[in-house]
């Protein structure tokens, strides 16, 4: 009313499609319609649409992986701890070693750190890889390390052997300690097991969201019911409780309107009795599993 606009709406999602149509029903917004001078498109937009961001795969972002797979750094929300042993002389295959304080990815005082960060953050992950390496070249150029360049795809393991090289040279280790712990992250995070299953839940919402567009959500219930499976049933590559709700939250939130019925109450009645025996056979359920029993 204070701007004098005649507003067409548009809606995306079932919620604002009602709150739209109460507003073109609205008497005082009927006769401010009638008057208005000036014209405005409003979208309306649900909010259960954001959950699909927050818990869907879909960015080929590095920085994203990284914060994803890697432990949260103690008392922070949004930086994560980095395995330093790779640098020290210690030769321990336990990952969890605390003898050595943990890296982090917030390097305020390192450039180089800086702008490998925003590649991790701008550019798809094969060219982030690619950016890793070359700081990491030029890095060791300026050091006068015996680095051999090689070209081609680049591997956590080429990573690793020219971050070796650092290792028994403390003034190099002091001048680049930024920038190592970025590319220690970009390591341990390419031999995570979670990024192989990143890829997994990436080809699972690729696949629903065609099945979603075809057939009705108590078929697309039915194809997800077999990946629910127990503790004792799971391989590696299976999905886990929370995974199960991740993809659950994905789902319900990019179908849209669902229709009720005999048929959706039988699919989800079946989907919650495999949810509830997979987390009940849990032996050592997560604090997130914790939490919502």
């Amino acid at each position: 009313t204070a701007l004098g606009l005649r507003e067409e709406s548009f809606a995306v999602g079932a919620l604002s499609r009602v709150v739209a149509a109460e507003l073109a029903s609205y008497a005082p917004a009927r006769n401010r319609r009638r008057t208005a001078t000036n014209k405005a498109s409003v979208v309306f937009v649900d909010r259960t649409l954001d959950l699909a961001g927050a818990v869907g795969h879909h960015g080929d972002n590095l920085a994203e992986k990284i914060l994803s797979v890697l432990p949260k750094l103690p008392g922070h929300k949004t930086d994560v701890m980095v395995n330093m042993v790779e640098l020290t002389a210690l030769r321990t295959t336990d990952e969890t070693c605390n003898i050595i304080a943990p890296g982090c990815l917030a390097q305020p005082n390192d450039p180089a750190a800086k702008a490998l960060w925003e590649s991790f953050m701008n550019l798809k992950q094969k060219e982030a890889v690619m950016e890793a390496r070359r700081h990491l070249v030029e890095a060791a150029s300026r050091e006068n390390l015996p680095i051999k360049m090689i070209m081609g795809r680049v591997t956590p393991e080429q990573l690793s052997s020219y971050i070796q090289l650092f290792r028994n040279n403390l003034k190099a280790l002091e001048n680049h300690c930024g920038l190592l712990q970025l590319v220690l992250a970009t390591v341990q995070t390419l031999k995570h097991p979670q990024t192989s299953k990143w890829d997994n839940f990436l080809a699972f919402e690729r696949l629903l969201l065609q099945t979603i567009g075809e057939s009705e959500m108590p078929s697309v219930l039915n194809q997800f019911l077999p990946m629910i499976k127990s503790y004792n049933e799971r391989t590696k590559d299976d999905y886990t409780c929370e995974d199960f709700l991740v993809l659950l939250v994905y789902m319900y939130s990019v179908v849209g309107e669902i229709k009720s019925g005999k048929e959706l109450d039988v699919a989800e009645k079946e989907v919650k009795k495999a949810l509830v025996k997979a987390i009940c056979d849990e032996p050592e359920p997560s604090p997130v599993l914790q939490k919502i029993t």
